[in-house]
This record gives structure tokens, sequence and C-alpha cells, in this order.
């Protein structure tokens, strides 16, 4: 009479994680380049970023007349303005047009925006008679128009390595115009049924027997974490069929899963066969986790192996605790925590002895309220799941919850996960590099970038949204970056200011400087067409600042001076657009950065060096992600890669330090 075998010694879940992680390091498995239209549901495996600005011209988001805003200003229902009307643009033309003081131009949705225009009239504020048009209704500095770059800006990260590709990735893809992107591989995961009493799904069901639950269900939850499952079929209660299976998915997949044939039954023959097929064999057979004793977790050759107990609660939900975040490191995931509720418990509940339990609820909402009602049917059942929202996690030594009692529920759908880091504030290509070394040193951390300028960075730290605010403001009282606008704001004490790098800013002009500037006393002083910053922006202000004290040197009005300057009321939101502009031929020069004037071929005419700072929530500084990036900050790494791949940008000896708190 054959003998039953006893579990090994009882270990916690925590355990036999470590246990499996001491042996084997769950990583991507490599790489592999597919079509945009087979990405969907793939994981990034390279940091994204764009070549070109999304869209790459100032372009008409309305029906209307392009025209300067200015001009407009004046309009009334009653006492329109009447505007010359120069020619048409339709989309997907190239304007010659130049639009002048008094004049107007047709214009459709998505056509470029002529030179000299700055905003666009609807066309139901107008009305065109005899070569005129007729503006019922004023118009500010790019109102109704889509400025260059306003979407994605040439030379921004626009992916991570790490990121899932939904359908919004896929549209950020596709606007860049890459129709190939590299992905992790998805692991190959083999999957087989255990047991005389099992047979597939449309069969023939004979007495005794029971369709096999798990290899759908398990194929299906291998699927959902990104792996590929490979189902190699059933097994009976057979050490040779049971070897072959193993051996075969061994061969041919990455992780090796089987359900049933792990509990202390006289049958169940696995555990004696796993330790005899390689190095370093089991690791674990038996948690203190109820539904889930009797797993098995084993390593063979390098290669993980887990026996699922045979019923499905319990095989599902040993998969969600142990194999899950396996799979999904494997495919380049994070690990995702589940959403958790507070509920309150509907009756009385009595956790088995000696083990932590983890029991099925369903959710129900009573006056507002949530309740958790446990599922019946136990770990045999697979109702018990389907008919679950989540489950309670209940430690080992609670011997009873009372009705009505709170408890955690962790939700089995809805995952929500919180970001690591939120930054908020000025964009720059230099806040790309600092999150792909992150993205590098630190694994796979979840990072949430929003561009809003200087200004809304600020306001961001200071009501407590943001960790991070790119910033770059001269103050013109003093001369001095950052930190004197960050002191009227009232931050001292809530936020430090962490030393950045530099960016060299001046004039960028038309490549060979065709028009001869030589300063910006020749944007008053000659026939030049500019493209401005928007209001607010730290380019802006710069630009002012030189204007004032010109305006103060000769004696002139500085609201007079800025009337001689053709383009100073056309705005660009971007560095980027600026050098678009100018490359389009739509403007002669502007301010922006050395780093777009080299990326479009342009010439440079250096101005003075302005510091990119980063303001630092106080409550955010003990964050690992915020310190992850002051880590990268300091960097020589960093340091060498900036100066490398961004013209015009460089570290300091300060780089990283604390300025001013």
């Amino acid at each position: 009479m054959e003998r039953r075998k006893i579990f090994k010694t009882l270990v916690t879940l925590e355990e036999a994680i470590n246990r499996l992680y001491e042996h084997f390091s769950p990583r991507p498995v490599g790489v592999e380049d597919v079509r945009l239209e087979e990405a969907l549901g793939r994981v990034l495996a390279e940091d994204v970023y764009s070549n070109v600005d999304v869209p790459p011209f100032d372009r008409a988001a309305m029906d209307g007349y392009a025209v300067r805003a200015e001009d407009t200003y004046r309009a009334r229902e009653d006492r329109p303005v009447k505007l010359r009307i120069v020619g048409r643009i339709k989309a997907g033309e190239v304007p010659s047009i130049y639009v002048n003081r008094g004049e107007a131009t047709e214009i459709s949705t998505g056509a470029p925006m002529p030179g000299g225009a700055n905003a666009v009239v609807m066309v139901e504020n107008t009305e065109e008679k005899d070569g005129y048009v007729y503006i019922y209704k004023p118009v500010a500095p790019m109102e109704n128009v889509q400025p260059t770059g306003s979407d994605i800006m040439m030379g921004e990260m626009v992916l991570r390595k790490g990121q899932l590709l939904t359908p919004r990735e896929l549209g950020v893809l596709a606007a860049i115009g890459r129709t190939r992107v590299v992905v992790y591989r998805r692991p190959k995961v083999a999957v087989f049924s255990i047991g005389d009493e099992i047979v597939s799904p449309g069969s023939r069901l004979e007495p005794g027997k029971i369709f096999d639950i798990n290899a759908t269900t398990i194929c299906a939850a291998v699927r959902e974490c990104g792996g590929d499952p490979l189902f190699l079929g059933i097994a009976h209660d057979d050490a040779d069929e049971i070897i072959t299976k193993i051996r075969e998915g061994l061969r041919i997949a990455d992780i090796v899963i089987s359900s049933g044939s792990t509990s202390a039954g006289v049958k169940d023959i696995l555990y004696e066969i796993v330790g005899k097929l390689g190095s370093p064999g089991i690791l674990v057979h038996g948690i203190k986790l109820k539904p889930g004793k009797p797993t098995l977790i084993g390593v063979i050759d390098g290669k993980p192996y887990f026996g699922l107990p045979g019923y499905p609660t319990s095989a599902l939900m040993i998969f969600w605790q142990v194999v899950a975040p396996v799979i999904r490191k494997m495919c380049g995931l994070r690990e995702e925590e589940r959403l958790s509720v507070r509920a309150r418990l509907s009756y009385k509940v009595y956790p088995q002895r000696g083990r932590r339990n983890l029991i099925p609820v369903s959710l129900v909402s009573r006056n507002g309220e949530l309740i958790a009602v446990p599922t019946p049917g136990g770990s045999g059942s697979i109702t018990a799941l389907a008919n679950a929202d989540g489950y309670m996690d209940i430690p080992e030594g609670v011997e009873y919850l009372d009705p009505g009692e709170t408890v955690n529920v962790k939700m089995f759908s809805s995952i929500i996960t919180a970001p690591d880091l939120v930054i908020i504030g000025s964009n720059c290509a230099g806040i790309g590099l600092i999150l792909e070394l992150i993205t590098e040193m630190y694994e796979f951390l979840n990072i949430r970038v929003l561009n809003v300028g200087s200004m809304g960075g600020i306001m961001a730290i200071k009501r407590g949204e943001a960790d991070i605010a790119g910033i770059h403001l001269l103050d013109e009282d003093t001369g001095d970056y950052n930190i004197p606008v960050v002191e009227r704001y009232g931050l001292r004490g809530k936020a430090v200011l962490v030393r950045g790098y530099v960016r060299e800013q001046g004039i960028v002009v038309q490549a060979g400087n065709p028009k001869g500037i030589r300063g910006i006393e020749d944007f008053v002083d000659k026939s030049i067409r500019i493209i401005n910053r928007n209001v607010g922006s730290g380019t802006r202000v710069l630009l002012d600042s030189y204007l004032k004290k010109l305006a103060a040197t000769r004696g002139e009005d500085f609201d007079e001076m800025i009337k001689k300057i053709d383009g100073y009321h056309v705005e660009a939101k971007t560095h980027s657009a600026v050098a678009s502009a100018i490359k389009m031929g739509r403007a002669d020069a502007g301010l922006a950065i050395r780093f777009f004037a080299e990326r479009y071929g342009l010439g440079f005419i250096p101005l003075r060096e302005e510091h990119f700072d980063f303001l630092i929530s106080r409550d955010s500084l003990s964050k690992p992600a915020v310190q992850a990036f002051i880590n990268v900050l300091r960097s020589e790494r960093f340091h060498e890669e900036l100066a490398r791949r961004f013209p015009g940008l460089r570290a300091t000896r300060d780089t990283g330090k604390i300025i001013w708190q």
C-alpha cells in the first residue's frame, strides 16, 4: 500500500517569493522590432524621441481669416473692422502670402498660417464683400491657432521605456511618423494540466470526469500579464507523462506552469519528479495560505517552475500572488498594486487558523456605502472568483471578523497605478535625458510629465500637485534667474530649488544670416520680421528685458518701441516653434536656445546663459523617485550626455545641489 506523503515545512507567502528570487531574477527575455499595427498591448523597450514637431507648423484651428490680432481689437457687432483680402490658403498648401497691417487671408482648418498673421477670426464672425472682409468680433494673439510643436516638440521624449502600448500610445507613435517600434519579447509560458479526472472542454464528459478549467483560466491570465501561453495539453497522474511535459516546456518556453497533483494525496507525485529534473529543484512545497496551501515552486536549470493547486480558485489566487509579478517583470512591466477600497463586512467570518487567508468578496452599494459579501463556493469553485469583485487579505492569527467591521478589499479589476513621480513645469530636452537615465538606472518608474510652463510649475508646487517643476524665470529687477521669483510666491519652507543646468539663449536667424542681424536693436531699427514667445515664458521675459533697457537708453517709451517691431505680437509657445517659423520663412529671427537652432540648421547669435532649475516640494524630497531624479542630475553620466547630445546645454559645478530653501 502506498504511503501518503506530507508537506515539507510550510512557509509564508513572502518567504516563498524570497526563496524564488534568491535563485531566479525575473527580467526581460529579449527585444523585437514590430510593426505599429502589431504593437498593441506590448511594452516599449526603448525611449522614443520625436524627430518632428506636431503639428510641424503653426496651423489654423478654424475656418476663417488669418489676421494680425491687433487689427481686430476695435471690432464690434455694430462697428466691424474692414480688412483687405490678399489671398486664400487651403490645407496642405505652403503659403507664400505675407499678411501686413490692414490685411487678411482666407484660411481653411489645418492650413499653415501665413507670415505676419498671428490669429484666425472664425468665419461665422465675418462677412466678405468686394474683396474685403468685415470682422465683427476681435481676436487675441494666437486665438484659433494651433502652434508649432504645441502637441509634441521636436527632440521631446514622447514615450518612455517600460510603457504599455495602448491605442493612445500608438496614436503618439503614428503622430511622429513611426511605423515600427522596439518592444520587449513576450516570455513564452508552457502550461499543462495534471489529473486522471480531467478532460478538455468539448470532449464527452464520462462519469467521474470534469472539464479542465485551469487550462483556460491560466492561459488567459498569462496573456493578461503580457506572456505568450503555450498549452501542452493534459498529463495523467503518470510520472513519465509529467516528466515529458515538463521537459518539453523547459525546451520551448521561459516558464513552466502546471496545475494539479500538488496536494498530499497518494497519486500526487509531482514533488518527487521536479526534484530530480534539474538544479536547484524544489524551493517551496506548501504555503501558509488559504486558498493555495498545496503550491510547489522550483527552479530547474535557470527556469522557474510553478506547480499550482488543482482547484481553480486556489490556482488563480496563487497565480496572481506569485506568478503574475514574475511574468510582468519578464515583459518589462513594473509590478502593480491592485486598487483597494474600504468596505463594511456583511457577516461574521472565521478565517482558517494558522494561515493567511485570501477571501473573495462581492461588493454591493448600500446607502452610499460599500458592503463586502464573501462569495460562497470555496477553492474548488470557479464561481467563487467569477462572482467576486476582489478579495480580503486576512493576516495569520486573526480568529474572526465581526459584521460591520471595516475591511480593505483588493480589487480584481480597475487597477489604478499612482505615478511615482509627477513633474509639472517648463519643458526641456534635458528633462527627457534625466528620465531616460532614471529608467535605465532605476528600472521602470512610473513618471508623469505635464508641460505647462515655468509659472504653471510654480503654482503646481504651491498647490501640492507636483513633486518637481522645471523653471527658468528671469527677474527683471535683479537680472537673476528663479530664486527671486520663487521668493515672491511664498514658497520658503515649502519647497527647495535644486540647481539644474544652463542653456544658451540667443537670436535664431536664417542660415547664413541674410538680414545681417547683429543684436536685439536690429529688431527695432531694421525691416525684420520676428517670431516672439508667449507671454509668461522665460524667453519672452528675456526679450522684454533687453527691449526695456534699450528703450531706457534711448529715452523711448517701451510700448511705443514694440510697435516698431514687426511680429512682436506673433507668438510661439516653444523654442522649437520659433526655429520652425524661421526655417519656413515665416519670420527672419526670434529668441530660442541654441539646441533648436542647430537642430534646424539655422544661424545663432548668443545673448546669455539662463538657469533651468528644478523646484521640488519639501514633502516629496524623501520619495525614492525624487531622490533618483536628483542622483541622476548629479551624475557624471548625465553631465557628459547633456553636453554631447544637446548643444548649448551644460551642467555646472552646482548641478544637483540645493541652492535655495
